[in-house]
């Protein structure tokens, strides 16, 4: 019987919320993920407002800004935003 009740112990009911490591890495990848969203449509934007041609597509305007020295700049500045943001949140 002890161990049948020790296994019960063990297993997380299906509705069980994230352990606190996986929940604050969850939480960085978001805000990684949205910092990068935020860099590739101010990319975006640039894109069309710097050539007002006729005929510039999103497809176009997509292969111009998606580049892998864009995704690493993106990358960089999204994890330095995520620092100086979690420096801010817990100090203020």
């Amino acid at each position: 019987m002890l161990g049948k009740s020790f296994c019960m112990m063990k297993r997380m009911p299906p509705n069980a919320k994230l352990s606190r490591k996986a929940a604050a890495l969850l939480r960085v990848v978001i805000e990684v993920a949205f910092i990068i969203f935020l860099f590739y449509a101010n990319l975006l934007m640039g894109e069309f407002t710097a050539s007002n041609r006729q005929g510039k597509t999103l497809l176009i305007a997509l292969k111009n800004i998606v580049t892998t020295t864009n995704f690493s700049i993106a990358i960089v500045c999204a994890l330095i935003g995520f620092v100086v943001v979690e420096y801010l949140r817990k100090n203020l």
